[in-house]
C-alpha cells in the first residue's frame, strides 16, 4: 500500500508541473495575436521531457506493482537494500556518536606510518565504531622480531622485544605479572588452567572432550568470545582443535600476545556480529568478559548470534557468568532459556570475594547444547 501510495503522489505532482508548464507555454502563445510567439527556453523544453519520461515510468512502475502484488505468490519484489552491498563497507554510523574522538584518530598523514594510539582506536571500537575509518596508514611493527617463534601455545617465556609498548602503563610482562599474576600473562600459571577443578563450577577440557564424545558430538572448531591471552584455544590447540579468540587490548597487550602463542585473535568488541559463517562452529566459549555488566538487549544480541554460527547439536559454554542472584533468576535464566538448548551442565555457586558477597553475586557454569533441528 505505502508504494501504491508514493506512485500516485509522484504522479499527481508530475501532472500538476506539465500543467503548468503547458499554461506558461500556452499564454506566452496568447498575449501577442500578430507576432510570432516566443520560443519555448531550452531549459522548459527539456524539463519537460524529462517530466513526461518520469509520468511514464512511474506508469509502468505502478503497473508492475500491480501486477506483482497480484501474483506475490509467483515472485517477490527483489529488495531494495540489495543495492546498499555493492559499496564499499562504510564507516560504522555510531562513529559520527563519538566526534571528538574521531576527529582525533583521523588526524594522520596518509600513506605514512599510523599514528600510535591503540588506546584511542580500542576507545572507538567500545563505543561500537567498527570497522575503524582510518585506512591508508601502514601499521607500526616492533622493530626486532623473534629469531623463530615457538609452535608451543605454552612457551617458557614471552619475548618483551616483540611488541610495542609505549602505550602501556608496563613496559614488560614482568611488570605486568607483578601487577597482577592472573591476567593471562604468566605462561607458568596459564598451564595450569582448564585441567583441574576445585568447584562444581569448573569444567576442564578433558572433560568436556569426553561429553562431546559420549554424545557422538565432533569437536574441530570454536570460538572463544572475551579470551584475554588466548589460554583456552592453546589448551585446545594440543587437542587438535582449533579456536578463534575475540580479544580486545584493555590495558595490556591480550592480542599480540594471543597471536605470539601462535593463535588468532579476533580484535572486535562483543557488540559486533561475529565474522563468521552460520552454522559451522561446534563451540563457542564465552568468559570472563560476558557478565552482568553487559546490556540486556546487547546480550541477547550476542546469544542470538552465538546460536547463528552454532551447528545442530553444538555447544555454547558460559564459564563463571556473574550476577547477582536474584537477577539470574529473573532475567538471565530466562534469557538463555530463550534458547531452546538442552542443558548438560547447569552449576551456581556463591562469589565469595568482598564484592560478590556485599551483592548477593553468583557464578553460573553452563553447558548448553544446541538442539539439531528447530
Amino acid at each position: 500500500m505505502g508504494l501504491g501510495m508514493g506512485l500516485n503522489m509522484l504522479l499527481l505532482l508530475a501532472m500538476v508541473a506539465t500543467n503548468i508548464l503547458s499554461l506558461y507555454h500556452l499564454s506566452s502563445s496568447l498575449q501577442s495575436k500578430p507576432a510570432a510567439p516566443p520560443p519555448v527556453p531550452d531549459h522548459l523544453l527539456h524539463q519537460l521531457n524529462t517530466i513526461r519520461a518520469t509520468i511514464n515510468h512511474l506508469t509502468r512502475l505502478r503497473s508492475t506493482s500491480a501486477t506483482s502484488t497480484a501474483a506475490s505468490t509467483t515472485k517477490a519484489p527483489v529488495p531494495s537494500d540489495l543495492l546498499l552491498y555493492a559499496h564499499i563497507s562504510p564507516i560504522a554510523s555510531a562513529c559520527r556518536d563519538n566526534p571528538d574522538l574521531l576527529h582525533r584518530y583521523m588526524n594522520y598523514t596518509p600513506f605514512s606510518l599510523c599514528p600510535d594510539d591503540t588506546d584511542l582506536s580500542e576507545a572507538l571500537i567500545l563505543r561500537g565504531c567498527h570497522p575503524l575509518p582510518r585506512r591508508r596508514c601502514f601499521s607500526r611493527t616492533s622493530a626486532k622480531i623473534p629469531s623463530s617463534l615457538t609452535s608451543n601455545p605454552f612457551p617458557p617465556a614471552l619475548p618483551d622485544y616483540a611488541l610495542l609498548w609505549s602505550h602501556y602503563s608496563c613496559k614488560s610482562f614482568a611488570c605486568l605479572n607483578r601487577f597482577n599474576d592472573d591476567l593471562g600473562f604468566d605462561m607458568k600459571l596459564e598451564s595450569t588452567k582448564f585441567l583441574t577443578t576445585k568447584s562444581d563450577l569448573d569444567l576442564t577440557i578433558p572433560q568436556l572432550v569426553q561429553i562431546a564424545k559420549s554424545s557422538s558430538s565432533v569437536l574441530r572448531l570454536a570460538l572463544d568470545v572475551g579470551a584475554g591471552t588466548g589460554t583456552f584455544a592453546a589448551r585446545m590447540k594440543l587437542h587438535n582443535i582449533t579456536v578463534l579468540s575475540t580479544t580486545m587490548n584493555l590495558g595490556a597487550p591480550y592480542s599480540e600476545v594471543t597471536a605470539l602463542r601462535g593463535l588468532i585473535p579476533l580484535h572486535v568488541p562483543l557488540q559486533q556480529r561475529f565474522p563468521i559463517f552460520d552454522g559451522v562452529v561446534d563451540l563457542v566459549r564465552c568468559g570472563h568478559a560476558v557478565n552482568r555488566w553487559i546490556p540486556i538487549t546487547s546480550m541477547e544480541f550476542l546469544f542470538y548470534d552465538v546460536d547463528r554460527v552454532l551447528r545442530g547439536g553444538g555447544y555454547i559454554w558460559l564459564d563463571h557468568f556473574f550476577s547477582k542472584g536474584i537477577d539470574l533468576e529473573k532475567v538471565y535464566a530466562p534469557l538463555i532459556g530463550k534458547l531452546g538448548y538442552k542443558k548438560v551442565k547447569w552449576a551456581i555457586g556463591n562469589k565469595t570475594d568482598a564484592s560478590g558477597l556485599k551483592n548477593g553475586e553468583v557464578y553460573l557454569t553452563a553447558l548448553l547444547q544446541k538442539p539439531l533441528s528447530r
